[in-house]
């Protein structure tokens, strides 16, 4: 069973330096930036002998993650052969599952999505109805992709609500009925017996949506509005869990303009039950406007409602209220604002941006851009294969799976 991946180290951290370079798995890391080297500029930065560099550069080319990339120049004799990182060694199977509806992907090692298709599928049917979905359909993307499950390395999975991190177990989920301590990790591995990564549909969106738009960004919050919200937070280039994997849930934080509003936490005032998709729609009927689902909010907005656009512009207001003491506390260089509704436009985001210039500190908002997603509905597999692809070709899972090869 696979439980909690390695930390999220980034591809384009710093090299190792030559006292860890110990293992081809090591070696490895240099290579995975994807520039072409030759052996004798493997063994000059990393002091290694080049008979070293030699063996674990052949152990890498039996693998497959390094390939042949054309022959360097030469004043004199034969040019020397290039190496680089070969993203399509192995793909990865990743997985978006929301409240109504399902995304399965398959991407190679460089996160490139080779094939993907969207469900529709309800949460709350339950984990193995969910999952057993989830496994046919990859099985299915795998064979469009023209890839077999022996070149699978791995799965990444999003989830709607709270995981613990060591097990990738739901943890007392509001929207997921029994999933409440389900081991998705052994039920997947029953089918796919692969490495299972399991995390919050937050944490993978912010993954995805920074390794893909904004990695030079080390301070930065993925914010999800929909039938929930929550953030995903990268601090110091790091995806921060908390202690029981519930930091960022944003939804319940207390919002002064909702004392009067319960929660279906049982609070009363938490920023979910007033600016989610759901809490939106109510406060539209209540004013004698039609909208049933946060969709039919988008709908309306669209249209030109000013009633659905001023309640969502407020719904932006109350998110900056919350946001507002975030960046006072953790100083981000960059907000993204994405899911079902946070997708909507510039209302809402106008809204955000109003509040959060104007009650955070000047200095921690000289620099901070606030927008919309970019990545849209695929941050979150492009997330969970991040996630994946960041264990996989880690030194120690290299090494293992050199070993292993003989």
């Amino acid at each position: 069973m696979t439980s909690a991946p390695p930390r999220e180290t980034g591809k384009d951290g710093p090299a190792p330096d030559a006292g860890s370079l110990s293992r081809a798995g090591d070696l490895f890391q240099l290579l995975r930036d994807g520039r072409a080297r030759t052996r004798a500029e493997l063994a000059l930065t990393t002091g290694l002998a080049r008979s070293t560099v030699a063996s674990r550069i052949d152990a890498l080319m039996l693998s497959g993650l390094v390939g042949p990339a054309g022959e360097a120049s030469s004043s004199g004799g034969r040019p020397p052969s290039r190496f680089a990182f070969n993203p399509a060694a192995r793909v990865v199977l990743a997985v978006d599952v929301g409240a109504t509806h399902v995304i399965v992907a398959v991407t190679d090692l460089g996160g490139k999505v080779l094939a993907e298709q969207r469900l529709p599928q309800l949460v709350s049917d339950g984990p193995e109805t969910v999952l057993e979905r989830v496994v046919e359909e990859g099985r299915r993307l795998l064979a469009e992709a023209g890839r077999s499950l022996e070149e699978l390395a791995g799965v990444g999975i999003g989830l709607p609500g709270p995981v613990e991190h060591d097990t990738g177990r739901p943890v007392k989920p509001p929207i997921m009925p029994g999933w409440d301590g389900f081991d998705v990790v052994r039920f997947v591995q029953r089918s796919l017996p692969v490495p299972v990564l399991v995390d919050n549909d937050v944490n993978i969106m912010a993954l995805g949506e920074r390794t893909a738009h904004w990695p030079e960004h080390d301070n930065f919050l993925f914010i999800k509005v929909a039938t929930g919200i929550g953030a995903g937070i990268i601090s110091s280039g790091q995806l921060q869990r908390g202690a029981n994997g519930t930091a960022g849930d944003l939804g319940h934080v207390r919002v002064p303009r909702g004392d009067d509003v319960l929660c279906r936490c049982g609070n009363y005032g938490c920023l979910e039950a007033l600016a989610s998709g759901p809490a939106i729609a109510r406060e539209l009927r209540e004013g004698g406007v039609d909208a049933e689902t946060g969709s039919g909010v988008l709908k309306l907005v669209a249209s030109g409602n000013p009633q659905a656009v001023h309640a969502l512009r407020q719904a932006g207001r109350d998110i900056g209220d919350v946001l507002a003491t975030v960046v006072n506390l953790l100083n981000p260089s960059v907000i993204v604002i994405g899911g079902s509704i946070g997708q909507a436009g510039e209302n809402l985001v106008a809204g955000i941006r109003e509040v959060v210039y104007r009650r955070s500190l000047p200095l921690a908002t000289s620099h901070l851009r606030i927008g919309l997603s970019m990545a849209g509905d695929q941050a979150a597999v492009l997330g969970a294969s991040h996630l994946v692809i960041q264990h996989v070709l880690s030194p120690s899972v290299i090494e293992s799976t050199l070993q292993a090869a003989g």
